[in-house]
């Protein structure tokens, strides 16, 4: 994976607010990140870290309306996809920008056929015949390895193994050729050896294609092997982003440190416990002043409960960012709002 020069995607101080009864949820609260073409960038972190509404609002699914506030620019090759009326970020979707969703038993229509799937998004994005459409699902189905391409245009997604869904969705997200791709928890509910096979699926069009993809995962060793970069985030916020193997062997962030320690190892003796973080993700209606992991962090202190700490580049490491008031390893200072590279780094 090696990605150009000068980033496709820029997301810059990204807001995304829902507002209920309970009050307001900042499921997205800050974000700032920048992907290059032919580059794959993580998302990890818990569930209701943010991640998925993340995803979303970059793609443009969640703008501002009556319940929801979106701020911050999402730029894809300069253009703000947020500042476009809706039917104009509609054509995005398709040719610029593919989305690959968790379920596909949910993202697929039941009562369609799968040619008709893939046939609906070519000819309105694409404009080609009903013979081009089909011969080119055709040729999507067996880009994403499924077998009698032509007999599985005519079923329906019950009749398809989770597997084979979930590569209906990928030939859907990447039948108009997008230069983005958001692949939302793509082995949800798949067996581990699937899972593996869509993970290798999708790395190999990323760089087939040069396509830049956003891999959204809880899944710690999913990311590892198959993302440049990685973004940790906890409660709306990324805590700690850099260099995926950088982040992982030496983790700079007490929630990355204790993310990657839960992962049970195959040395551990049986019935090993296995370690948890303790305490809950925070009420996002009311959370902590301070740093939003910081009462389940055995780091923390009065500074932690008062001030939130900033998203600043670690001078010593490469390209690396921490918002943390004690991190892990032993640095001397601190660069806040240090500005980032067009790799979607620090200095």
């Amino acid at each position: 994976m090696t990605p150009s020069d000068g980033p496709l995607l820029v997301v810059d101080d990204l807001h995304t607010v829902f507002h209920t009864p309970r009050g307001e949820v900042r499921a997205v609260d800050g974000v700032s990140f920048q992907v290059a073409a032919g580059e794959t960038l993580g998302l990890v972190g818990e569930s209701g870290s943010g991640k998925s509404v993340l995803g979303r609002t970059v793609m443009g699914l969640i703008a501002t309306g009556p319940a929801t506030t979106v701020s911050g620019q999402v730029l894809l090759d300069g253009r703000d996809v947020h500042a476009l009326k809706p039917g104009q970020r509609r054509q995005l979707w398709g040719p610029e920008i593919g989305m690959v969703f968790q379920d596909p038993m949910t993202s697929l229509n039941p009562v369609k056929r799968v040619g008709t799937h893939l046939t609906e998004t070519l000819r309105r994005h694409l404009h080609c015949s009903r013979k081009e459409a089909t011969e080119r699902a055709v040729d999507l189905l067996n880009q994403v390895g499924i077998p009698e391409p032509v007999r599985r245009l005519t079923q329906y997604p019950h009749e398809l193994s989770g597997g084979m869904r979930q590569r209906v969705v990928i030939a859907t997200a990447l039948a108009c050729d997008p230069r983005l791709l958001i692949a939302d928890e793509p082995t949800t509910a798949l067996d581990v050896t699937v899972q593996k096979q869509i993970l290798d699926l999708l790395a190999s069009l990323v760089s087939e294609r040069t396509m830049a993809m956003i891999l959204i995962s809880h899944d710690l060793g999913a990311v590892a092997g198959r993302t440049d970069r990685v973004q940790v985030m906890y409660a709306g916020r990324t805590v700690e982003a850099g260099p995926t193997r950088t982040v992982f062997d030496s983790p700079d962030h007490p929630y990355t440190d204790a993310l990657l320690a839960s992962i049970p190892q195959l040395s551990d003796q049986p019935h090993t416990v296995l370690r948890t973080i303790e305490g809950n993700p925070p009420d996002m209606t009311r959370p902590p002043r301070g740093c939003r992991f910081g009462p389940r962090c055995g780091r923390a202190d009065d500074t932690c409960t008062d001030l939130m700490p900033a998203l600043v580049a670690v001078p010593d490491g490469p390209a690396r960012q921490v918002a943390c008031h004690h991190p892990l390893l032993s640095i001397e200072s601190l660069e806040p709002n240090a500005p980032l590279t067009e790799a979607g780094h620090g200095r």
